[in-house]
């Protein structure tokens, strides 16, 4: 028997709401900065088509065409149509190893994943068997439907991540009265095995189940992480977290500010009043210590060092602001202490951190969200979304490593975010898996939360700033984080594999970027193109 499952995705749906670091986009500015009166218009040309090679779980990496032939916004639901055909032969139960269908809004942060049932299985085109398998034969297209939750109504097109064959940007949501028909006679049933095709020409379709009162869908956010020398921020959803490093603020094992503190904290003062949202203006102050010494020693240093840096804050920053401690001590550190690079990781964890609501309304100036004084690794960077192409452009920088290629393409802005696009080829004679990130390949004291998933080791880096831009993850609450990242499996010999990653975005005068690409190194002057 041929079975396969249907290709996930992942999907960044792309706001009308325009911002550039909170304050309005306009033609003018996107004229000034990009060239042109503004962004693509919206265009409906279904279908969306992607060919490449994908991952099996069983090896058996084949070509794959994946179209996507409608997304369409009911009063209920976000429905995607898409088509899957496989042109090389199958034998036995495969599974793609692709990301989870998630839609993501690029403009927001905000993301969603489709509705399933108790026993995970998705709503939709259901599999002939119950078990999440479906028939495959060679070129014959299967046709199958899923459920999101309903996307706002001013996202009007997505970024569809995730099918294993890179980033697809552009995909427009149609808005209809009602969905789709089901298929009158869905024939998947009956051409379950290799011996029974269906008629030439035909394609294979599955009976539609619609979400009930057990389906649930899992909603979150994108997180990001950028770095520099005196500061990190964190930002989930409308709620972000500037740390800055104890290092650069106090002496050891002391509460006394360094004489660089001062300077420190009036740039972040400066950027927390472009940032924080007049509508809830709280700044919590919270103390963070390494593992050394006894926690209850930490939590009072901890404690000590917050209420120090929020005495100092509040000359700098003015009324209008609530200003609240709190001292962690060493209970959540970011970076793994007790390894090779333990000095390190003990000085990440050495933090005081602001955490506060950010200011989403678009009457900030611009001048203040471009401040020279605040903290460049807070700054918001939000550009058009990008429009439809299947072209990655060309291959701008390549390495080699233990029979693997890596091939870089040219960074796509979309949103808030840019998109990076990477081949992997096993030029070597036997299936391997290369070590490309990871835990095992975290820099020295780098935050492990930021490089999970294969390719979370790589990083852009800004080299006249010195600002480090991190893989992005998806945050869904209660403790459940997906990179925003393709995972890299077993490369079977002489194959290709397209790979995408997705990183906080620069500011938009930023052309250029240094890719660090985990064991493979820094490729410097790697475009960044719209």
């Amino acid at each position: 028997m041929a079975w396969k499952t249907p290709v996930t995705a992942v999907a960044l749906t792309v706001s009308g709401a325009l911002l550039l670091s909170g304050c309005t986009a306009t033609a003018g500015w996107w004229s000034e900065t990009f060239g042109g009166d503004g962004p693509p218009e919206v265009t409906e040309e279904f279908p969306y088509v992607r060919e490449g090679r994908i991952f099996q779980d069983t090896g058996q990496d084949n070509e794959m065409t994946f179209s996507i032939t409608g997304l369409e916004r009911t009063d209920e639901y976000t429905v995607m149509y898409y088509e899957v055909t496989y042109s090389d032969e199958f034998s036995g139960p495969n599974r793609n190893l692709s990301m989870a269908h998630t839609l993501v809004d690029p403009m927001t942060g905000r993301v969603y994943r489709q509705f399933l049932d108790e026993d995970g299985l998705k709503y939709g085109s259901e599999s002939p068997g119950g078990d999440g398998l479906y028939p495959v034969h060679d070129e014959v297209t299967n046709e199958y439907v899923r459920y999101y939750p309903r996307l706002p109504d001013e996202v009007e097109q997505v970024t569809f991540i995730g099918s294993g064959l890179g980033a697809m940007t552009g995909i427009p949501v149609q808005d209809v009265d009602e969905e789709r028909a089901d298929p009158e006679d869905p024939n998947g049933a009956d051409h379950l095995t290799l011996d029974n095709p269906p008629p030439r020409g035909e394609n294979l379709t599955f009976a539609n189940r619609r979400p009930d009162e057990d389906a649930v869908a899992d909603e979150g956010w994108v997180q990001s992480f950028v770095d520099s020398q005196i500061a990190s921020t964190t930002r989930d959803g409308d709620r972000e977290i500037i740390s800055l490093h104890s290092d650069v603020m106090f002496a050891f094992d002391s509460s006394d500010l360094t004489p660089e503190a001062e300077e420190v904290v009036r740039r972040a003062a400066t950027t927390l009043t472009a940032n924080v949202d007049p509508e809830d203006p709280t700044i919590t102050v919270i103390g963070h210590t390494d593992g050394i010494g006894s926690a209850s020693y930490n939590d009072a240093l901890s404690v000590d060092r917050a209420e120090t840096v929020r005495d100092l804050l509040a000359e700098e920053i003015g009324s209008g602001y609530t200003l609240e401690v709190e001292g962690r001590g060493m209970n959540e550190p970011v970076a793994r202490e007790g390894g090779p690079d333990d000095e390190q990781a003990r000085a990440r964890n050495r933090r005081v951190e602001f955490s506060y609501v950010y200011n989403t309304s678009s009457e900030a100036s611009e001048e203040e969200a471009y401040d020279e004084d605040a903290l460049g690794v807070a700054q918001r960077n939000v550009t058009w979304p990008a429009p439809y192409s299947d072209d990655p452009g060309s291959v701008v920088a390549s390495g080699e490593l233990d029979g693997v290629r890596l091939d870089v393409y040219p960074l796509r802005r979309d949103g808030a975010y840019v998109l990076g696009t990477f081949a992997l080829t096993n030029t070597g004679d036997e299936p391997t898996i290369p070590e490309l990130g990871g835990t095992d390949a975290i820099l020295a004291g780098g935050p492990e939360q930021f490089n999970k998933g294969t390719l979370g080791g790589f990083q852009l880096l800004e080299p006249e700033n010195g600002l480090v831009r991190y893989v992005a993850q998806m945050d869904f609450g209660e403790g459940r984080y997906s990179s925003f990242a393709e995972e890299v499996h077993l490369l079977q010999p002489g194959n290709t594999y397209d790979l995408v990653a997705v990183f906080p975005a620069p500011a938009a005068d930023v052309e250029r970027l240094t890719l660090r690409a985990g064991p493979f190194g820094e490729f410097e002057e790697i475009p960044v193109e719209y």
